[in-house]
């Protein structure tokens, strides 16, 4: 099993920024890419931004050039540096680790694991 908890949402002015960060334990060697969703109430998750062992990153379209996502393996941690924050960024946001296919590619133990893991979520709320 992997458990992820989510820190540091809060309420912030627009224009202002936030650090979240998601912490991760249990088999975290199974861990292929961690991955920051967000949601609204009534509405589907979005994509916010993820970052592969490979070290690409990707990002949604609403949040390019303002959230940084970044990982420290070490620690089992990841972030999401958000800056010039909107009201629209508005919502729960999620950590999701994405478990690896391949036991070739990690301890066997790994494929008995579930495709992905989700923490609980922190809320963040934008104020114009």
């Amino acid at each position: 099993q992997i458990h992820l908890v989510e820190s540091g949402g809060g309420l912030v002015q627009a224009g202002g920024s936030l650090r979240l960060s998601c912490s991760a334990s249990g088999d975290t060697i199974c861990i292929a890419a961690m991955v920051w969703y967000r949601q609204v109430p009534g509405q589907d998750r979005e994509l916010v931004a993820a970052e592969p062992n490979d070290g690409g990153t990707f990002y949604g379209n609403a949040v390019k050039g303002r959230f940084t996502i970044s990982r420290d393996n070490d620690k089992n941690q990841a972030y999401l540096e958000m800056k010039d924050l909107q009201p629209e960024d508005t919502a729960v946001y999620y950590c999701k680790a994405d478990v690896i296919a391949s036991p070739a590619l990690a301890p066997a133990e790994c494929e008995m694991l579930e495709r992905d893991y989700w923490g609980q979520g922190t809320q963040v709320t934008v104020s114009s």
